[in-house]
C-alpha cells in the first residue's frame, strides 16, 4: 500500500513537470521521438487550451496553459 502511494506520487510529481516545460522544447521532444518511429506526414501545432477542442492532443505545455495538437497531413 505505501509502495502504491509512493508511485503515485511520483507519477503527479512527473506529470506536473512535464506540463511545465516550455512548448518549443516539448514540440521538438514530441517531433523526434515521431520521427525516431518513422512517422511521416504529420504536424504538431501549439495551441491555446480552449482551441484544441476535438483535434489529439499529444503534449500540454506553459504549465498547462496550452497544449500540442497532432495532425496528419
Amino acid at each position: 500500500m505505501k509502495n502504491l502511494l509512493v508511485f503515485a506520487l511520483f507519477a503527479l510529481a512527473c506529470g506536473a513537470a512535464h506540463a511545465a516545460k516550455p512548448c518549443d522544447e516539448l514540440k521538438a521532444e514530441i517531433a523526434a521521438k515521431l520521427d525516431a518511429k518513422g512517422v511521416k506526414g504529420y504536424v504538431l501545432e501549439v495551441v491555446p487550451n480552449d482551441q484544441a477542442g476535438d483535434k489529439k492532443v499529444v503534449g500540454s505545455c506553459d504549465s498547462g496553459a496550452r497544449k500540442i495538437i497532432y495532425a496528419r497531413q
